[in-house]
């Protein structure tokens, strides 16, 4: 399978037919980005470059370089921000190649495929024995249940890859090597796929640790076992924005009363009446970002959760923030739930 680099390129020597063929290769994002031997961008061309070329009475023979249009639009490795890919993307850009500073060509950013580019790395946890799910979790690992036509985790996992994560830790225990069987190293899907295995239960963030290396300063740490259509561009952007240490997703939590409730004050005396009221608490989702800088506040070795990680961060008086989850959201940790994620799958997009 051709990387996106190779399908969206072309070196400058090359000939006009071998353009025309790529172009139509690449239908409907029909554009090339010209590079010169060193892999430098130096020009883009679609298209309409070629046929315009054609009506200044160019030909076959002309050389390439006088068809394509200099200074393209481009965007540089890890520096870059959201708010500038949503511009191009509402100014209907689909296909903007990523260089480093010397402008070789690295990556593709196709609009096609991907929502956007978080510079961060994710850990999904997949480890748990999934036991309130038992009989089905008997011989295959709760991540890998299918709802509708794929299992669970991967509908996180390909929501992260359309954000533009390109590596992604599984962390395993129960029944690991299916996982490891299934998804592999990630090639199929364009990213990076590595596995950590936990050799005693290390609760719900002490694995983080196991991961060789992150390659961004953040991580996005969620449970596998969750479906939802969490706006992941948003949710880095809100955690960045806020200067926040970490975020974690949180989901609204509906209590109503059917009484009025009376506010007494210490006296006894009635300070306010409300009929019937509705209160609302938020949750933990069980998606967190934070900055790589707080892993060294994990005990190696030692059970850890990642609520004890937060309290920590509290005490310390760093920021801790929340993100609500305005969209769906469902934990299957039992089998109303699995019930529901399967009814629920026919009609939400994910």
């Amino acid at each position: 399978m051709k990387s996106s680099v190779e399908k969206h390129t072309i070196c400058l020597d090359k000939g006009v037919r071998d353009a025309l063929v790529k172009l139509d290769q690449n239908a409907p994002s029909s554009i090339l980005f010209v590079t010169n031997k060193n892999n430098q961008l130096i020009g883009s061309l679609t298209d309409g470059d070629l046929r315009r070329g054609f009506i200044k009475g160019y030909d076959f023979n002309t050389q390439l370089e006088d068809f394509i249009q200099a200074n393209p639009i481009f965007i540089y490795k890890d520096n870059y921000n959201l708010s500038e890919l949503e511009e191009y993307r509402i100014k209907r850009l689909k296909v903007i190649p990523i260089v480093n500073q010397n402008k070789e060509i690295v990556d593709i950013l196709d609009f096609n495929v991907t929502t956007t580019l978080i510079p961060a790395d994710a850990v999904l946890m997949a480890g748990g024995e999934g036991k309130r799910l038992r009989p089905l979790t008997e011989n295959t690992p709760k991540p890998l249940l299918k709802v509708g036509d794929k299992p669970i985790i991967e509908y996180n996992i390909d929501r992260l890859i359309q954000c533009g994560i390109k590596t992604i830790n599984i962390s395993i225990n129960y029944l690991g090597e299916q996982l490891i069987e299934y998804f592999q190293d990630g090639q199929s899907k364009g990213v990076t796929i590595q596995y950590v295995k936990e050799d005693k239960p290390l609760g719900t963030i002490g694995s983080v640790l196991l991961v060789d290396e992150f390659y961004h300063d953040d991580i996005i740490v969620m449970n596998s076992d969750l479906l939802t259509n969490i706006d992941f561009g948003d949710f880095y952007t809100m955690y960045k924005s806020s200067g926040a240490d970490m975020a974690v997703a949180a989901t609204s939590y509906h209590v109503d009363v059917p009484y009025a409730v009376l506010e007494v004050k210490n006296d006894n005396q009635v300070k306010s009446l409300k009929e019937k009221p509705r209160y609302t608490y938020y949750s933990n989702a069980g998606i967190y970002i934070l900055n790589k800088s707080l892993l060294k506040m994990i005990p190696e070795g030692t059970f850890y959760d990642i609520t004890d990680l937060m309290e920590r961060i509290i005490e310390m008086d760093l920021k801790l923030v929340t993100y609500p989850i305005n969209g769906y959201w469902l934990d299957i940790g039992k089998h109303d739930d699995f019930k529901k994620a399967q009814e629920d799958i026919k009609h939400i997009k994910l």
